[in-house]
């Protein structure tokens, strides 16, 4: 049994709170409003975030993050723009060795870091680890299968972590690749939000399957020209996570990208969804490191026009249809 600390308490911290309690671990979780806390413990349950789920009387909330340090391992599932506030506040109660896995997804538009690179500059003296893959926390915590991926530098860190998370129905692979499971998970929003302004335009299944499998050729363009491997982009960090959350109503990158189709500005989409929408923080730093890599992505390049400039979602569609002529793979050479 590993003592786990999860900090924050929306849909996903709530969700792996559930799996890893039912795994036999001791399970407390975290959140920086003391009002939140209150009513978890009297209610047990999120019911916006996890309507119909309760969570078990063995899991503990608390308000106090000086209780993260007796954890063997921390869990920031905390929404991506307060990883680098989230880290630096426990940055002092952190002790050497300690594992500190990162479930949220997204790019920091200042300094273009991927989340985990965050969390390993501002608490270096932790391990820190990254869970990814098509895992809806509506899905995850009624015990419906499914398949992740853990990514961290040594082999023997991802295996004690496959081994904490893993179980009947919720199935765990390793990856020596954090920087490619980091880009995929983050930039799957982007393309998620194109993929639901497509839905909010009345557009259909052919539409949605060019944005998935042109937006994972951009996903691993700017991967692979960042340092990740390629297999990466093809595996339940990639493709998996692309899917899932372009095809899914659980997504609220989708949800917004939907009510953006329909004419809705960014910021009242966002606010109708009532969650923090992952795609939109990330989309400006996606555009930004196609520019630094020099990588062509058309989709981005849209949805920031969308999201920040107002374009309208019919002309960004055509401008995309329009363009250049390509050969769909630079890889695949004529006789």
């Amino acid at each position: 049994m590993a003592n786990i600390s999860i900090l924050g308490e929306g849909s996903w911290g709530l969700g792996l709170a559930i799996l890893l309690y039912n795994n036999g671990h001791h399970v407390k979780v975290w959140s920086i409003f003391p009002d939140k806390i209150e009513i978890l413990n009297k209610t047990r349950q999120n019911k916006m975030a996890l309507p119909g789920v309760m969570i078990p009387n063995e899991v503990e909330f608390t308000a106090d993050i000086q209780e993260i340090k007796d954890s063997d391992v921390i869990i920031m599932a905390v929404a991506s723009p307060y990883t680098r506030s989230t880290s630096k506040l426990i940055a002092p109660y952190v002790k050497s060795g300690q594992y500190i896995v990162n479930v949220a997804k997204g790019i920091e538009n200042d300094t273009l870091m991927t989340l985990c690179q965050i969390v390993e500059q501002e608490v270096p003296q932790a391990i820190v680890a990254v869970l990814s893959g098509p895992s809806h926390a509506e899905e995850v915590s009624r015990g419906i299968p499914t398949s992740c991926v853990v990514g961290t530098h040594k082999k023997e860190d991802a295996e004690y972590l496959q081994n904490l998370f893993m179980n009947d129905a919720f199935r765990v692979y390793t990856n020596p690749d954090m920087l490619g499971i980091c880009i995929g998970g983050a930039l799957k929003n982007v393309i998620a939000l194109a993929s639901g302004i497509a839905d909010g335009l009345g557009y259909g299944d052919n539409s949605k399957a060019a944005l998935i499998t042109r937006g994972i050729t951009e996903i691993a363009r700017l991967g692979i020209a960042m340092g990740a491997d390629p297999m990466t982009f093809v595996g339940l960090s990639g493709i998996g996570d692309l899917v899932v959350t372009c095809a899914s109503m659980h997504s609220r990158n989708r949800r917004a990208g939907i009510l953006i189709g329909k004419g809705y500005t960014k910021d009242a989409a966002m606010k109708e969804v009532q969650m923090v929408v992952e795609g939109v923080h990330s989309a400006k730093a996606a555009y930004l490191l196609s520019q630094k890599y020099n990588v062509e992505m058309p989709i981005v390049a849209q949805v920031n026009e969308i999201l920040f400039y107002g374009k309208n979602p019919a002309d960004a569609v055509k401008e995309l249809m329009l363009r250049d002529k390509k050969i769909e793979s630079d890889s695949v050479k004529w006789n």
